[in-house]
């Protein structure tokens, strides 16, 4: 349906954003760094009861880690539309001595600062989710019943760090449940990373590689009798390093730049001898067409070329496997799509300056459901992922009700309402 823009003015009218900001704050006092999602799932299905859902389920995808979602049923013939969003955070090592003294010192008191809410998962992504529930209520309060349906899912295990974790089991779960029918498919997904309110409909892919190079150790007074693997580590970086550049110029994505490979590790050394190991670690940017395989074999094939001693060993580790057992595919929808246009529309009238169609700087989950099931879908919500994992993490609460009011805005016009003529007269508008 077309929504007159006036709806934005009447919904913000509407909503109630103590409600709103109370909710954000409860969502961060529950700590739930990876590995204990528990202490949020609760949380959030309490409020989804509150918020009369139905088909409230929880599941757990590890022992004691649950995944848990729900639905508003339409009443009507409209499309589905599904909000997700992962519960796990990072960690807060270092959080409290960092701001020891001051209002920020708890990292799970989520105190409200100059118009900001801080704490850990404020960004990331719990603004997110709290955002998208709160625009029901505000649908709710505004006496507007939807015609299709509106899912949420909330999911763990997308956060790494922790040991043992970070694999993003928790969507796996979840959709391997949609490929079983046990869940409904939804037509279109919007996962609630930060955003800043703008619409990303194609994110980079990824890979993490560890590489262990092996000499042979000796005394540092006759090191011809070792084979150095620092000195073979040098010539490895600088290989990579071209390589990067190479890749750099083969493509540019409109959306999120060209691909490149950073080294973001390098540990090795002998105690007054030549040293034996030394073990590196880089990550891959893949653009959206570009074969993670392809890229990991790239990769190998460089390091070994830059050895021309055949006495250094070389292993290869990927640890960071996610949509795909080396790391995580890149993923795009068409940006001229009519809902990645209308939700950029929403926030665009909600908040000025926001709502543009940008690319994802980050690998997060949609691709589990644009290239697995074929589902269209995209990352908005409010936030700023410059901050997140960071002692900084904070969102503004103007940009955080604005997406209230977004994603209000954009459920009516996806999912569209049972009676236009009477959302029309409580809206206060006249039939076009």
């Amino acid at each position: 349906m077309t929504v007159s823009k006036d709806i934005t003015t009447r919904l913000r009218a509407a909503l109630d954003c103590d409600a709103a900001v109370e909710l954000l704050q409860g969502a961060i006092g529950r700590e739930s760094i990876t590995g204990h999602e528990e202490n949020f799932v609760a949380f959030l299905e309490d409020r989804m009861r509150v918020l009369g859902l139905s088909e409230i389920r929880r599941a757990e995808f590890a022992p004691g880690r649950p995944n848990v979602w729900g639905e508003r049923k339409g009443a009507g013939a409209g499309k589905r539309l599904l909000f997700i969003g992962h519960t796990d955070t990072v960690h807060v090592e270092g959080w409290r001595e960092h701001w020891a003294g001051t209002a920020k010192q708890d990292p799970f008191a989520a105190p409200m600062i100059d118009g900001q809410i801080w704490g850990r998962g404020a960004g990331d992504l719990k603004a997110g989710i709290c955002s998208a529930l709160s625009a029901l209520s505000l649908l709710d309060t505004a006496d507007i019943q939807l015609a299709g349906d509106v899912a949420f899912a909330f999911v763990g295990d997308e956060e790494s760090g922790q040991p043992g974790t970070g694999v993003s089991a928790g969507i796996k779960d979840f959709v391997g449940r949609i490929e079983r029918g046990e869940v409904v498919a939804p037509d279109f997904v919007v996962y609630v990373e930060p955003t800043r309110l703008s619409v990303y409909p194609a994110q980079i892919g990824f890979f993490i590689t560890d590489i262990t190079i092996t000499g042979r150790s000796a005394y540092f007074g006759v090191p011809e009798l070792g084979k150095d693997a620092l000195r073979a580590s040098h010539a490895v970086m600088s290989a990579l390093w071209k390589h990067s550049e190479d890749v750099a110029t083969r493509a540019e994505h409109p959306l999120i730049g060209r691909g490149f490979l950073l080294i973001t590790g390098l540990a090795g050394g002998g105690y007054i001898a030549v040293p034996e190991r030394c073990t590196l670690s880089l990550i891959r940017k893949l653009l959206p067409g570009e074969s993670l395989d392809e890229a990991a074999a790239e990769i190998e094939a460089v390091v070994r070329g830059a050895i021309t001693d055949p006495e250094i060993m070389l292993a290869f580790a990927y640890p960071a496997g996610r949509d795909h057992p080396l790391g995580g595919n890149a993923a795009e929808i068409a940006p001229d799509r009519p809902e990645v246009g209308a939700l950029a529309a929403a926030m665009a009238r909600s908040m000025a300056g926001r709502g543009a169609i940008e690319g994802a700087p980050f690998w997060s989950e949609s691709s589990f459901f644009t290239n697995r099931l074929g589902i269209p879908a995209v990352y908005c919500a409010p936030g700023d992922i410059r901050n997140c994992h960071t002692f900084d993490e904070h969102v503004d609460v103007e940009e955080y009700l604005a997406g209230v009011v977004g994603f209000a805005r954009f459920m009516v016009e996806y999912c569209g309402v049972t009676d236009e003529g009477q959302l029309r007269a409580k809206m206060g508008e006249r039939p076009c």
